[in-house]
């Protein structure tokens, strides 16, 4: 008994000591927002790299999110002879739901699987030892402009993500199901409100923030050799899409409890 107890709570104060450490490379992290010297540059390269490298894979899971999510709410909606209800829903889907977590769930798959091996790989090769030879810190040099920039970006690939995923319902509803073009598109603009546009951007900044730091920590913590970066590789993708669908539950909370 004392044994189970013991293994118990060695697992336990594990735990906490792990959360510790996140909580304060994440304070860490933002508090070399604030502080010089910056570094312009690796910002820049990291916007291109999350943002605009990830608008196709972003796109091609949008329309067809979208797409199939009109033949459910169609198919559905028949056995209540609901269908006209298909533009509405498709649009507080996409906005509310599905736009924002499958784009933090893309970027987790591609951006910090990314981060957590270009970083670990670093630390394995010795190259995070030579930039602390070289005077220059990195967490502001690697972590923060890759956080940053991910945090900027998220909500811009959020919004083309749920406005090309309300696209793919509009021709699969105009082409497959027979609505009409004009009736469709003003129909899903009378449904939406702005907190439902509000909320899937927030989302986007925190799911932005989450998938980066994850790949950071993870990167930054990693074991040596080729396994230890296997390893922060799994563990990081893993982690930030728990951390996506948990924050993405807490939000939805936020923002329509009442």
């Amino acid at each position: 008994m004392t044994r189970i107890l013991a293994s118990i709570g060695a697992a336990v104060l594990s735990s906490l000591a792990a959360l510790g450490r996140f909580v304060l490379f994440a304070l860490g992290t933002v508090s070399h927002l604030f502080r010089p010297p910056f570094y312009p540059k690796e910002l820049g390269h990291s916007l291109l790299q999350i943002g605009y490298f990830s608008l196709p894979v972003v796109g091609l899971t949008a329309i067809f999110t979208g797409g199939a999510l009109a033949l459910q709410i169609y198919a559905g909606g028949a056995r209540f002879n609901a269908e006209a209800v298909v533009p509405q829903i498709v649009a507080i889907g996409m906005v509310r739901e599905l736009g924002p977590v499958l784009v933090g769930l893309m970027i987790a798959a591609r951006v910090t699987s990314s981060v957590a091996a270009e970083i670990a790989t670093m630390k394995v090769t010795e190259q995070i030892d030579a930039l602390v030879t070289l005077s220059t810190h990195p967490m502001k040099y690697l972590t923060l402009p890759r956080v940053l920039a991910a945090t900027l970006v998220m909500p811009v690939l959020v919004g083309i993500g749920d406005i090309i995923g309300i696209m793919g319902g509009y021709l699969v509803g105009t082409q497959r199901l027979g609505f009409n073009g004009a009736t469709y598109l003003q129909n899903t603009i009378d449904f939406l409100e702005p907190l439902d546009v509000t909320s899937s951007l927030v989302k986007g900044a925190v799911f932005g923030f989450i998938a980066a730091l994850m790949g950071c920590y993870y990167g930054m913590n990693s074991g040596r050799g080729a396994m230890g970066v296997g390893r922060a590789t799994k563990n990081s993708v893993v982690m930030a899409a728990i951390l996506i669908l948990a924050s993405n539950f807490l939000l939805t909370e936020a923002f329509f409890s009442a």
